[in-house]
């Protein structure tokens, strides 16, 4: 068995193929995940945050509809609208660079 700090295996990790014992899945998997730490965990933020924005901005749209307090709605609509682009935004932002 090499030792995993000797040049040798530091190459072969670095040139892109598994050191030995690893499924090339799975090595592909966790180069992935150093190039972007949290990435997933972005992704469901950004969705997350997104679609409490359009269950707020359905809130205010609806306030809106009713004629109640349209002078407090309208800026909590405006709000929400733009959190929700924000967050496709940022999502697409994401998606694009693997």
């Amino acid at each position: 068995m090499t030792d995993p700090s000797s040049p040798k295996s530091r190459r072969t990790a670095a040139a892109g193929t598994p050191p030995p014992g690893m499924s090339p899945e799975r090595y592909a998997r966790l180069v992935a995940e150093a190039k972007a730490p949290y990435r997933g965990f972005r992704k469901f933020i950004y969705g997350a945050f997104g679609i409490s924005g359009a269950i707020g901005a359905f809130v205010f749209l609806s306030q809106m509809a009713a004629g109640r307090d349209v002078a407090n709605a309208l800026p909590n609509l405006l709000l929400q609208v733009g959190l929700v682009a924000l967050m496709v935004f940022l999502f697409r932002l994401e998606s694009r660079f693997p």
